[in-house]
């Protein structure tokens, strides 16, 4: 991407009122137009972090991100290419409780409508197109999602520079700092559950995070590195516990162990495999893969999949 790009993320919100599905639609007094929240990315923010950002300065909602639903172009006054991500975000009926939104100069109003009427209200054509890819999304999922976050440890102390037992290797010091930057993009997803290799450099890698989202860490040691080496490794089961608990969980493991974990994800929801399965796998450190399911038939096909590189 050049300099003259402007980079912005945001989300297609929706929950049911009465059975009916509506998205939210927010009007900007300063443009006059009927939109989709969203909004440049901060200095030092991911895409994932801005989406679930501006929903909250601009709708006062708290939301947690669901599938993928790419990206709209556009010229702007100035003449630059402006890209946004989106990401579907359902609402759910706490955080619909406790939002608290106040009419500003930025947005006067939101404002939940049908699907269809949205798509005809909306100022912007690449809005609209935009909920015809959530509609198609949605209508495979059948309504809700969860993901299962693909975790590489952050950068470890070398080999040669240990001299004790490999599962006791530390984190390096850019590691450490890997593992505090990365809390706010893995936030985005609002895990339920930790799972992570009993490895010191696994642990130690989403100790960070557990502490920021006060939840247990649970040790798994069928996804370390000694029990893939070992032959013990018990991949299977864990994805299948992860798949069929239907909460959106993260899991730390190692390298070599990675094509294992996405490989037994595609198998156990009879996704064909792929190249896009196996680059999911290839992740630098503190990098990682979204996978994401549906909530009513969540061995019936990957949704979305999506990668992200560590944090700068």
């Amino acid at each position: 991407m050049t300099e003259s790009v402007i980079r912005a993320a945001g989300a297609v919100c929706w929950r049911y009122v009465d059975g009916e599905l509506r998205v939210l639609v927010i009007h900007r007094p300063k443009y006059d137009d009927l939109t989709l929240p969203k909004g440049k990315v901060d200095p030092g923010e991911t895409l994932p972090q801005t989406a679930v950002r501006e929903v909250r300065e601009e709708t006062g909602l708290q939301v947690a991100l669901g599938p993928p639903l790419g990206e709209t172009r556009y010229r702007v006054a100035s003449g630059r290419e402006k890209v946004v991500q989106y990401w579907s975000a359902e609402v759910t009926d706490a955080a619909l409780k406790a939002t608290r939104f106040r009419s500003n100069a930025e947005v006067d109003a939101v404002t939940w409508m049908p699907l269809r009427k949205a798509q005809a209200a909306l100022s912007h054509a690449h809005d609209a197109r935009l909920l015809g890819e959530f509609e198609r999304m949605h209508e495979q999922a059948g309504g809700s999602t969860f993901g299962v976050i693909v975790l590489r440890h952050a950068k470890a102390l070398g080999r040669s520079d240990w001299r004790g037992p490999d599962a006791k290797r530390p984190l390096a010091a850019r590691g450490l700092i890997q593992a505090q930057r990365i809390v706010p993009s893995l936030r985005a997803w609002r895990p339920r559950r930790i799972v992570t290799s009993p490895a010191v450099r696994c642990a130690s890698t989403v100790a960070p995070l557990a502490q920021a989202i006060d939840r247990k860490v649970r040790l798994e040691p069928g996804i370390s590195q000694d029990a893939w080496e070992e032959g013990t490794s018990t991949v299977p089961e864990v994805i299948a516990r992860r798949i069929m608990s239907g909460k959106t969980a993260v899991l730390c493991s190692h390298r070599p162990v990675l094509p294992d974990i996405l490989r037994e994800l595609a198998l156990a929801t009879d996704t064909p495999m792929g190249d896009r399965v196996r680059d999911a796998a290839a992740l630098e450190p503190a990098g990682f893969s979204v996978v994401h399911l549906s909530s009513e038939h969540p061995t019936a096909g990957i949704l979305a999949l999506e990668t992200h590189g560590p944090p700068a």
